[in-house]
């Protein structure tokens, strides 16, 4: 197949890009040079700006585009306006972000998307335009469009530290502070799973709207996975009562921690029509070592996005002992 990529360069972009050369397509990258413009030298680059420079990719024509990059429902309008022309098929990489309610666990693709107007919150707005941008696609190439709604996509090359605290955290060692009940659900997906899977629903003809937030987990279960015990480390389970009294961030502080009472849904996504479309994922462990080996080889004083930092983790043990009465 011959397959143009927008973005392409950075994290799922290039993992799909990675995964498309590995099956023989021939792949175009469209993006603006910004991330590692020299990698994958098999594919033809053409450098622009989707906002601008669209014109650039006249002249050409793809068997399937993917959409790694489109965020603002005119950015999307403008590439499909082009693009309904010149590919046959369109994949949308969106988000379950767009889900209206996202505080109940069990969603499937059926459920309400949010829409703009209705977006007063800040923190919807990402989720409410991903919603209408996936409306654009699927009006510009009805039958033609594959949308994507990925969870919490994770692994190598994956700066968002979301994920990557918790290997890093468990192999530096000592007392670690994460957050109870053992039994939390957690959901995540390697984006080299999530890039294979896409690729095998463009290469079958798939189209529709699927989830791709990968499989069950617990809390322990990751902790157990991360933890390698070949160090002096020791798990300090608190409860969601101290985190909240000690006023810890949500997911960015604490990284995969959400309040019960938050959009615990974005966690707990029914995944079942993703797996019945052949969607397979490797063992965890795999993707902790690799995502490990990925994150020791990055400059240890560079800024990390996520986690919590080593001073405040030292204060909450602290007041967790006091807190609970138990001694750390």
């Amino acid at each position: 197949m011959n397959i143009l990529i927008l973005g392409g360069t950075k994290f799922l972009g290039r993992a799909l890009a990675e995964e498309a050369l590995a099956k023989g397509h021939e792949v175009t990258l469209f993006h603006r040079g910004l991330h590692d413009a020299h990698a994958l030298p098999q594919a033809r680059h053409i450098l622009g700006d989707r906002n601008d420079d669209l014109s650039k990719l006249s002249g050409y024509e793809w068997d399937a585009v993917i959409d790694t990059s489109g965020y603002q429902p005119e950015s999307v309008t403008a590439s499909t306006e082009i693009l309904k022309h010149l590919a046959k098929q369109y994949t949308f990489i969106s988000t379950v972000s767009a889900y209206a309610d996202l505080k109940n666990a069990g969603l499937d693709e059926t459920a309400d998307v949010l829409r703009v107007e209705d977006a007063a919150d800040p923190g919807q707005r990402y989720g409410a335009l991903k919603a209408a941008c996936e409306k654009v696609v699927e009006e510009a190439f009805p039958q033609r469009a594959l949308i994507i709604r990925p969870g919490l996509i994770v692994g190598p090359n994956d700066a968002s530290d979301r994920f990557t605290y918790w290997p890093a955290r468990l192999k530096r060692g000592g007392h670690v502070v994460v957050p109870l009940p053992r039994e939390r659900k957690l959901q995540f997906i390697d984006v080299r799973d999530l890039a294979a899977w896409t690729l095998a629903l463009i290469e079958q003809g798939v189209t529709g709207t699927f989830h791709a937030s990968g499989r069950d987990y617990t809390m322990e279960e990751l902790v157990n996975a991360c933890w390698s015990r070949d160090n002096e480390t020791k798990i300090i389970w608190v409860t969601e009562e101290f985190l909240i009294a000690q006023e810890v961030g949500p997911w960015m502080e604490l990284p995969l921690w959400l309040p019960s009472d938050s959009l615990i849904g974005m966690l707990q996504l029914n995944n079942s029509k993703a797996f019945q479309a052949g969607l397979k994922t490797r063992p965890l462990g795999e993707t902790v070592r690799d995502t490990l080996a990925w994150d020791q080889s990055r400059d240890p004083a560079a800024a990390r996005l996520a986690g919590l930092k080593p001073e405040r983790e030292e204060q909450l043990l602290r007041d967790w002992e006091a807190f609970s009465g138990a001694k750390t």
